[in-house]
């Protein structure tokens, strides 16, 4: 079906279009008149932090200090890994617990989001209640700043030093975008459903109407009227 035969079709079927988009926007029209601001997507969060050895625990030979530099960028790759680690989200929903917050198991697998940049290092939490989400951060940093050698062998068994560089500030997420656009989408899909239903109907319709109809058919047309 080429792009000519397909305007005809609509054109000459335009009422099937029409219903249900007219449908659908009807459906719709509270959701656009109302100007109440679309609701947040929950809470987010975030921190960064540099990291390195206790230098007193790790024997080390004089030199110009990059070795230091070095370490303190393997500690904070290892500490990126580690927070999106299951025992990482375990230890902080057990320092949440201390603190009040009952989080079930396994809720804040997957919610928190960790990058790093040389000996910088960055976290970043999701959660949907704002208050539960300030003790969820404060036990992030709790459990980065002092469970970290029960999982790194090579750091002897002392805690790495973390230093938080930003504290957390909870914010907002913005609405998802099926709030946001959810009333133009529920009017395109009204109108996709009109153009199949009017291509149904044609395909349906036994009628032929012009002579490419005919000539379709293998059909050779011998004379045509024209029209007035």
């Amino acid at each position: 079906m080429d792009l000519v035969q397909l305007v005809r079709i609509l054109v000459r079927r335009w009422w099937l279009v029409l219903i249900p988009t007219v449908i659908a926007a009807a459906l719709t029209l509270p959701a656009l008149l109302d100007r109440t601001p679309a609701a947040s997507g929950g809470f987010s969060t975030g921190f960064s932090y540099s990291a390195a050895q206790n230098l007193e625990a790790i024997p080390r030979t004089e030199g110009d200090y990059q070795d230091i530099w070095l370490s303190s960028e393997l500690t904070v790759n290892a500490l990126t890994d580690w927070v999106k680690s299951s025992s990482f989200a375990d230890e902080v929903a057990a320092a949440a617990a201390a603190h009040g917050i009952e989080i079930s198991q396994g809720a804040l697998y997957g919610r928190f989001g960790s990058d790093n940049e040389r000996s910088v290092g960055t976290v970043g939490i999701g959660w949907g209640d704002a208050q539960e989400l300030e003790v969820i951060a404060n036990a992030a940093i709790e459990v980065l700043e002092t469970r970290n050698a029960i999982y790194f062998a090579q750091l002897g068994g002392t805690p790495a030093t973390v230093t938080i560089l930003d504290e957390p500030r909870i914010n907002a997420a913005p609405p998802p975008l099926t709030d946001r656009f959810g009333p133009i989408i529920r009017i395109g899909l009204g109108l996709v459903s009109g153009i199949a239903l009017a291509i149904l109907a044609h395909a349906l319709d036994p009628a032929l109407r012009r002579r490419e109809d005919i000539e379709a058919l293998g059909l050779p047309v011998i004379s045509s009227i024209p029209k007035q």
